[in-house]
């Protein structure tokens, strides 16, 4: 037989009680008064046989028992209260929130947005940038883009963009390099964000590729994508950078990228939602206007010898 288990409001003003460890404080989140809430957790205590608090002189504090029921009750009502979110939200198709990393955020999906709110006005974008893995349980997010080499659990993902990268630089600065062998006096930019792949996808993985023997070890290192872009664009450098997430500089000039060499990761960003709704109408808008968008930017590939990662290691 199931346990009977005391009524959810004494639960609830126990767990805001020690959350705040204060009747005052739980009482007012509550919209309660302070002796209607000391009234819960008595019978609570007198449903448990036993004391969770001790009643100081201005304060409280857990006994035993309300240090081994706080964090059930904290985890039972977070949980609670997420499913009450998300099922509220499956009725609403009118905000749409998105969770992708800082530099995907900046650099591909912000400069769209306007394009996406004139295809879609019915529908508003949250995003929110993080590389946090999305729990689409607690965090209230529809989409997470996520880039690495494969995703795990009971989810929706689908391949996005083949990640290739080449030189960039400005448009001044490709004045005077005009081979792959001019790197060799270059600064060299070097996006950090992607020196967890394996096999590796840096300057020395492109310069074998490109049958150069040059130095690749010099020049400023940079944890996000978008900064080493940031910085290639005002001519300090030249970046190796991901294709995926220059388009917008590279269509408006602030970047070329005068090689035909690229090497291509194993690793690729993915559309990943709860299995299931990605035939809910605002996510499919957005999907598919996400897979156009990259359709779009496959021009850059034309022409260019891509050379995969896997390829070059020994």
């Amino acid at each position: 037989m199931k346990e009977r288990l005391p009524p959810l409001t004494a639960l609830r003003a126990f767990e805001a009680a020690a959350r705040h460890m204060s009747f005052a404080k739980a009482a007012e989140e509550l919209n309660v008064t302070p002796a209607a809430l000391s009234y819960q957790i008595k019978a609570l205590e007198a449903d448990l046989g036993t004391p969770v608090f001790r009643r100081l002189n201005r304060a409280v504090e857990l006994t035993e028992a309300g240090r081994t029921l706080a964090p059930g009750t904290s985890d039972a009502f977070g949980t609670l209260s997420a499913a009450w979110r998300n099922a509220k939200r499956l009725n609403d198709s009118s905000v749409l929130t998105v969770t992708a990393g800082p530099a995907f955020t900046s650099k591909w999906l912000a400069p769209r947005l306007y394009d996406f709110a004139q295809a879609h006005p019915e529908i508003e974008l949250r995003f929110h940038a993080s590389l946090r893995i999305a729990d689409f349980d607690r965090d209230e997010v529809d989409v997470a883009i996520r880039f690495g080499l494969g995703t795990t659990g009971d989810v929706f993902a689908e391949p996005l963009i083949q990640e290739w990268m080449t030189p960039m630089m400005s448009p001044e600065l490709a004045r005077d390099i005009t081979a792959p062998a001019d790197l060799a006096s270059a600064t060299l930019i070097h996006d950090d964000s992607i020196a967890f792949l394996e096999p590796p996808c840096d300057w020395a993985a492109w310069c074998k590729a490109a049958e150069i023997n040059i130095h690749t070890d010099h020049g400023p290192r940079f944890s996000q994508a978008d900064h080493a872009l940031d910085v290639a664009m005002t001519g300090a450098g030249v970046v190796l950078a991901r294709v995926s997430l220059a388009t917008r500089a590279l269509e408006t000039g602030r970047l070329v990228a005068p090689f035909d060499l690229g090497i291509v990761a194993d690793a690729q960003f993915r559309f990943v939602c709860p299995k299931g709704n990605e035939t809910r109408p605002h996510i499919k808008a957005f999907h598919d206007w996400m897979m156009d968008e990259i359709k779009a930017s496959r021009k850059y590939e034309e022409g260019r010898r891509l050379v995969m990662a896997s390829d070059l290691s020994d």
